[in-house]
């Protein structure tokens, strides 16, 4: 299993960012998959999961900002991020949940 994270950088207050978490060796459309992220210095959080059933559940730090997304034809996950701020700074994972499955990261800068 390997799952790869992209589209990570650095974006002004207030801007948008769109990650992908593409997966091989598994399918995310029968796998709760989910996103983490681990800012320095704080412990590794749970931001975003989407359930096998296709329901998007969210962190209450984050709801109404970011959107989890999933597509079947390039087996990916994704995370649209808006209205980002400088707390949003953090390494980004893609994970399958119940699992030992994470991806590698990717960075998030939120900075003017």
């Amino acid at each position: 299993v390997q799952l790869v994270e992209s589209g990570g950088g650095l974006v002004q207050p207030g801007g948008s960012l769109r990650l992908s978490c593409a997966a091989s060796g598994i399918f995310v459309f029968i796998k709760t998959m989910a996103w983490y992220r681990q800012a320095p210095g704080k412990e590794r959080e749970l931001i975003a999961y989407i359930t096998d059933e296709g329901k998007p559940n969210y962190a209450d730090s984050v709801k109404g900002r970011l959107a989890i997304s999933r597509d079947h034809s390039k087996n990916s996950v994704f995370l649209q991020m808006n209205t980002l701020k400088p707390e949003d700074t953090a390494v980004y994972y893609c994970h399958v949940m119940d699992t030992n499955y994470w991806g590698q990261g990717t960075q998030v800068t939120v900075s003017a």
